[in-house]
């Protein structure tokens, strides 16, 4: 599991973390019942404070994506489709409503942004 932290971007670290994780769980990537690397091993390997590690596994247990196992580690939780679903569709609400903030700046009209989104979708 890949995990690149950027110094420029606007997002705190821990955000950045919780995000990639979360994706990399959305695109099958990390399956149920995978081992994350403790948190002090990802500090190390991130070269970051172990408090924003600890931070992003919080966010991520509280979302649902992750369970500690006292004792043992974090993994990987069981999702069922439906939450899988509504995760993706909020992503792509919002990379949706990113094109439509776009379009608006450039002056195109909801029809020409139909027009475009129609194009992108034939096969």
């Amino acid at each position: 599991m890949d995990i690149i932290i950027s110094n420029s971007s606007s997002s705190p670290i821990y955000e950045q973390i919780t995000r990639q994780i979360k994706d990399h769980i959305l695109q099958g990537e990390l399956k149920a019942g995978d081992a994350l690397p403790s948190m002090r091993m990802l500090a190390k390997e991130l070269r970051i404070s172990l408090i924003t590690t600890k931070r992003a596994y919080e966010d991520l247990e509280k979302d649902g994506f992750i369970e500690t196992v006292p004792g043992k580690g974090c993994f990987v939780a069981e999702k069922n489709m439906e939450f899988l679903r509504e995760e993706r569709l909020r992503q792509v609400e919002g990379l949706l409503q990113a094109a439509v903030d776009a379009a608006e700046r450039c002056g195109l009209s909801r029809e020409e942004l139909r027009e475009m989104l129609d194009v992108l979708c034939e096969d």
